[in-house]
């Protein structure tokens, strides 16, 4: 199968679609709104961009059964043959001037593009595989939003200088077009296999838990949806707000829309290009944060039509750029079988984001400039990325590395033992200060590790829930209480440590179990790591960390009597970034070095403990 040429014509079919749709609600949006009084505009404007996307809430259950028993290219097939007595419902509305009958082939409309969506993002999957997700994605959407883009002006053209028979020829020439590239489409699928309802909220449970499998994916799918909440909400906003602010006419605010899908477009293009080569997706939430900041320059600086057009496109190619790593992800991490389900679960709920888009809009207009939409956005992106930064592992520990590195010059020596270990991982690293561990994971912030915790330090908040995403084993510790609860968990480590691995988990602890008291590692009696060398499974690899540079750093217990407080050093980093202290002073240079100790832990198992450990102690100190 020729990858390219199969993408270039699902892109082409998608096309078709995504133009259609956008000429359709535009042309409502411009000439139908005009067969009513002028009070009632508003109310048309934002229920044409509503009614849309409502079909999104009912059908995505049966969109996303339909794959489990019809191909999904059948199915993109016949979504498009049934476009053609859709656009003649649209015909009839216009030659009557009916908006009742306008706005039922807008909703036709949706119901129809419901229907198929999941389908034909599954199809991406298929086509390119798990390597080609992420350009697959950005291809797909900068043609979903170049379809967007020309639809939205070919209606502001078509609505000011042509006429009825322009229209009609229009709608109809993108449809039949829709249905000769779907028959031009070959892929070879794979089967969807999981089963759900086509009841509504049914299928919210089953999917709700379906997701609910891969740690953290809600955050992504929501966070996603935030941005189909902005696109939505700027599409009908700008025609409100660039009429009324700032005088322009049907066809200015036509191509400043393109430009907005132009910006998007570029964005998802480049975006997937780099999410090919780098962790694009941990720059998610300081994308999020420039987007909130640019909605409240929006809001808070009376711009001309220039400034505001070269605002909203930037703003849009930001917006594209955020998008694309949250859709690959999805991709990436759900298992084909699955996928279908999947797509359709998140059709849903970006639907409710979309509706809500129009629901906010007609609430806030309702009492308040259009302007103040701008507010709104801009908080929301402001906070919304900040949730997700504590809500997906990866983005997690990717955003502590971005932070660290204001403030530490970290090397790395043997990276690759980790990066790319061709089986499963014990990791026992030395422990110099409070601050190692969140080092190590944000360093290795694509490698799934699984830590031993200090059972205190669920208790923490923030601290808690972020080791929640790390699957973190609590441990007590026996130095606070040594209750019999206590000492039958602390025997029982070693035997969760041998299942975990032996079910191929990365597990990460400490075999010193404390931070160094003087700068050198002291494993004493403990007996963790011996007791788990004793049954070490064949596969997995003992991976030991040497740190040099964190010991006499406040992270550490250097002229201190007690293990400094987590809470208060994090605190006091997040001031200093804040301040930009952390920017002008010298960085900390810190080292660690990776070796792979598996066949000397292999001879050492067979000394006692305390040779074992003294053995442990003097590769760590040499």
């Amino acid at each position: 199968m020729n990858t390219k040429k199969q993408f270039a014509t699902l892109y082409a079919t998608n096309f078709c679609g995504v133009m259609n749709d956008n000429l359709l609600k535009m042309l409502v949006i411009y000439i139908a709104s005009l067969w009513v009084d002028v009070e009632w505009r508003a109310l048309i404007v934002n229920a044409t961009a509503g009614i849309l996307v409502f079909p999104y809430l009912v059908f995505s259950p049966l969109a996303g059964k339909l794959p489990q028993f019809c191909k999904k290219l059948k199915v993109v097939r016949i979504a498009k043959i049934c476009e053609l007595p859709i656009m003649a419902v649209a015909v009839v509305g216009f030659a009557t001037q009916n908006v009742v009958v306008a706005l039922a082939a807008v909703l036709l409309m949706g119901f129809q593009s419901a229907l198929y969506s999941p389908s034909k993002y599954g199809l991406i999957k298929d086509i390119g595989g798990v390597e080609g997700v992420s350009e697959g994605m950005g291809g797909m959407e900068a043609i979903s939003f170049l379809g967007m883009l020309i639809g939205t002006v070919a209606a502001s053209v078509l609505a000011d200088k042509a006429g009825f028979a322009v229209h009609v020829a229009a709608l109809i020439s993108l449809a039949v077009l829709g249905i000769v590239f779907s028959f031009v489409l070959r892929v070879k699928e794979e089967k969807e296999v999981v089963e759900t309802s086509a009841r509504v909220f049914k299928f919210l449970k089953q999917t709700t838990q379906l997701v609910s499998k891969y740690k953290g994916l809600h955050a992504v799918i929501h966070t996603l949806s935030l941005f189909w909440w902005l696109s939505a909400s700027l599409q009908t906003l700008l025609v409100l707000y660039c009429a009324d602010e700032l005088g322009m006419s049907n066809m200015q605010i036509g191509y400043l829309l393109a430009l907005m899908a132009i910006g998007i477009s570029v964005g998802c293009v480049l975006g997937g290009k780099i999410d090919r080569r780098h962790f694009l997706l941990g720059w998610v939430p300081m994308l999020g944060w420039f987007l909130g900041i640019l909605m409240i320059v929006l809001f808070a600086v009376r711009m001309g039509a220039v400034a505001t057009s070269i605002t909203v496109t930037l703003v849009a190619f930001v917006g594209g750029l955020f998008k694309i790593p949250l859709d690959a992800e999805i991709q990436k991490r759900v298992d084909t079988s699955e996928l279908g389900a999947v797509l359709a679960y998140f059709n849903q709920i970006s639907f409710v984001y979309i509706f809500l888009a129009s629901a906010t809009n007609i609430l806030v207009l309702q009492f308040l400039p259009s302007r103040y939409v701008f507010l709104l956005i801009g908080i929301v992106f402001i906070i919304a990325p900040t949730i997700f930064v504590f809500c997906y592992r990866t983005v997690t520990c990717y955003f502590g590395r971005t932070m660290m590195h204001l403030h530490y010059d970290v090397h790395i020596s043997n990276k690759e033992l980790i990066t790319k270990s061709d089986g499963n991982m014990l990791i026992w690293p030395q422990h110099q200060a409070v601050i190692d561990p969140m080092m190590l994971y944000a360093e290795f912030y694509n490698v799934p590790l699984r830590p031993l915790v200090d059972d205190g330090y669920f208790h923490i908040p923030v601290v808690g829930h972020v080791l929640s995403l790390f699957n973190a084993v609590a441990v007590p510790d026996l130095a606070l209480s040594r209750t019999r609860t206590d000492v039958d968990k602390v025997r029982a480590l070693d035997g969760i440590i041998v299942d975990a691995l032996n079910e191929g988990s990365n597990i990460l602890f400490y075999p010193s179990g404390h931070i160094t008291l003087d700068g050198s590692e002291q494993i004493g009696n403990r007996h963790l790591a011996y007791s788990t060398a004793q049954c070490l499974p064949e596969q997995t690899h003992v991976i030991a960390i040497r740190a040099r540079g964190l010991w006499g750093s406040s992270w550490s217990r250097y002229g201190k009597r007690a293990t400094p407080s987590i809470v208060k050093l994090l605190l006091l980093s997040l001031l200093q970034i804040i301040t930009g202290w952390a920017l002008i002073t010298k960085k900390r240079r810190v080292e660690f070095e990776v070796v792979d100790i598996t066949e000397q832990v292999k001879q050492w198992r067979t000394l006692t403990k305390q040779e074992f450990n003294r053995e442990l102690e003097n590769w760590y100190n040499a």
